[in-house]
């Protein structure tokens, strides 16, 4: 994720929490999944309360060992490069808070819905790159998987050229 999310996203997010679990034909499986889905919700809560907070290594003890980390590499933005591991994920949000001051007014999270061990996050990022001074605006959607209680999938799919040409010196 680009930026940090506000202060009173915390809590709009908990109430715009969806609880999609998939009714089954086995009660044990549905509660398996509900079991799932209400780890999974603990972990999205977390994580988007500990990015907030603004501690790399806090965030990154939310994450497996071994990591499925997905944003489209950007050679412009320092921060956006392949990923793998817990070591990588702290790094990954140090470089992100050296490289730019979120702008709280211009973050949100709108939606949070989780079924089982996925939960996808949309919302909008906004932030000024601390080597330009160029403001970028871009709508995000999140996808998390959690196993164990361990975030083992990240991915972000967000406006890469607008926080690339932000990045961009002239």
């Amino acid at each position: 994720m680009t930026t940090a999310p506000d202060t009173a996203l915390t809590a709009r997010t908990t109430a715009n929490t969806a609880d999609t679990a998939s009714t089954t034909d086995t009660a044990g499986t549905a509660a398996g999944t509900a079991t799932a889905t209400a780890s999974t919700r603990a972990a999205v809560g977390e994580l988007l309360a500990r990015i907030q907070e603004g501690s790399p290594e806090r965030v990154a003890d939310l994450f497996a060992e071994k990591v499925d980390w997905h944003i489209a590499e950007n050679p412009t933005v320092p921060w956006i490069r392949p990923r793998s591991t817990r070591a990588d994920v702290a790094a990954h949000f140090r470089e992100l808070a050296e490289g730019q001051v979120p702008v709280p007014e211009g973050c949100s999270v709108d939606a949070v819905v989780v079924d089982g061990e996925e939960a996808m996050i949309s919302g909008r990022l906004m932030g000024t790159v601390t080597t330009t001074g160029k403001v970028f605006r871009s709508p995000f959607v999140m996808r998390v998987t959690v196993r164990d209680g361990l975030i083992i999938r990240y991915l972000i799919v967000e406006d890469s050229l607008a926080i690339a040409a932000a990045c961009a010196r002239d």
